[in-house]
């Protein structure tokens, strides 16, 4: 017999908690499970990674999977790891949400061409047309107040000054309905989740065997930390999207070429479809040649080549190859941008860049890469000046609107890594 879904979890380290059939649910044939995602944002972000590449893995090995659109529950908020009320969003603007959402989640997903094709469904189908008697009576009598205070979400925001409204507390009842409609209409007795949602989970285990008297599954996978101890998915520009709107394929590109040591190889088994031989070769590599970044380099590649596809690797490696001294060539001004964000930047009129232009000499000036026309020259002669990573030879060589990337930018680097952003103002 080969290995089980949930085998494949295990070693990857993606089982934090199950009830205990799930299992045997998982190796005794094809099982229908979903997983929710909200609906606050026009994007997905990396934190969303891991449950939708676990509901990926599900139906490589034959299980059926569902993506449940939060479009009902993203109205209320749902309490689970955060410390304050979410603000509240329209409905308007949670469905526009959606439309975009979607498109991500096919990028993962086969909605298709497989037997066993994934579905999509919005909860705002059947949340919305809740009348609120009816669902106190008909579902809300299946909850104790005790029951519900006693799991995690609700406890630890009942400990801080300014509690939890019933708009929230009442997030636990909709996402168990959620379960047992799924249920009652598409046969599924499995839910996935990060392990912040383990209570919400077993409350909607608990209604369907109170309901119906049947057997469902809860399965939750580990929240992911980094070993610096710094939140995953942040950087200092915020959180890192799917979308190349919010995340250019560059900085998403750069974000798994920064991980720690520590991390890579618990990212790799997360995050990515490689094997468990290609990833114990990888760790060796980290072991042995650390230096080398070899493994990081191959997390960057599968990530970017996943979200942002062939073409969007491709741009994203020639981009940070910029940095050091690849061509430039090709690049748009929006990719120049995002490269040399944090780089030193000056400002030159077009119109002195218009007819014959700047001397390099004037242009090294004006921009204060270095403090005098003199240094600018001998600076030029031993070779260590470049405009657009081509080494200027010539102290006098014009610069007009022509070398401009897109009549925007001139990158200027002295050295091998003094880079200077030449912005060209209208």
């Amino acid at each position: 017999m080969g290995q089980s879904a949930f085998d494949e979890l295990k070693w990857r380290g993606l089982i934090y908690g199950n009830t205990e059939s799930v299992p045997e649910m998982l190796a005794s044939g094809p099982v229908t499970v979903y997983t929710g995602f909200d609906a606050t944002a026009d994007s997905l972000h990396v934190g969303h990674m891991v449950p939708l590449l676990t509901l990926a893995r599900l139906q490589r090995f034959g299980h059926i999977p569902i993506a449940v659109a939060g479009g009902g529950t993203s109205m209320i908020g749902d309490p689970s790891g955060k410390a304050a009320e979410r603000q509240l969003l329209s409905r308007e603007a949670i469905e526009s949400n959606i439309a975009t959402v979607k498109g991500q989640l096919a990028r993962f997903l086969d909605f298709e061409t497989r037997a066993n094709a994934a579905i999509l469904v919005n909860n705002a189908d059947w949340l919305l047309s809740l009348n609120l008697v009816d669902f106190l009576r008909d579902i809300g009598k299946y909850f104790t107040v005790n029951y519900m205070i006693s799991k995690d979400s609700v406890k630890m925001r009942l400990d801080r000054e300014d509690g939890i409204s019933f708009t929230e507390f009442s997030y636990m009842l909709l996402q168990s309905y959620d379960f047992l409609h799924l249920f009652d209409h598409f046969n599924c007795t499995l839910q996935a989740g990060g392990s912040d949602q383990w209570g919400n989970i077993t409350a909607g285990v608990e209604l369907i065997r109170r309901i119906r008297g049947k057997s469902a599954g809860a399965l939750v996978y580990p929240l992911i930390t980094k070993a610096d101890g710094t939140k995953f998915g942040k950087t200092e520009s915020g959180a890192v999207w799917l979308a190349p709107h919010r995340t250019s394929p560059y900085r998403f590109y750069q974000f798994w070429l920064n991980t720690d040591d520590r991390d890579v190889i618990n990212y790799l088994k997360f995050f990515t479809w490689l094997n468990e031989a290609e990833i114990q070769e990888l760790e060796a590599a980290v072991t042995q040649k650390p230096e080398q970044r070899e493994a990081q380099r191959r997390l960057a590649r599968e990530m970017t080549r996943m979200v942002h596809e062939e073409t969007g690797l491709q741009r994203a490696e020639q981009a940070s190859q910029v940095l050091f001294g690849g061509e430039v060539a090709g690049l748009s001004a929006a990719e120049v941008a995002d490269i040399f964000a944090d780089v030193p930047s000056g400002e030159v009129p077009a119109t002195k860049l218009q007819g014959d232009g700047l001397t390099m000499t004037e242009l090294l000036t004006e921009c204060r890469v270095v403090p005098s026309k003199g240094e600018a020259r001998r600076a030029i002669d031993a070779g260590g000046i470049y405009m657009n990573n081509r080494r200027i030879s010539d102290a006098g060589f014009k610069v007009t609107l022509t070398d401009a990337i897109d009549n925007q930018f001139i990158v200027l680097r002295r050295g091998r890594k003094n880079y200077w952003l030449v912005r060209i103002t209208q």
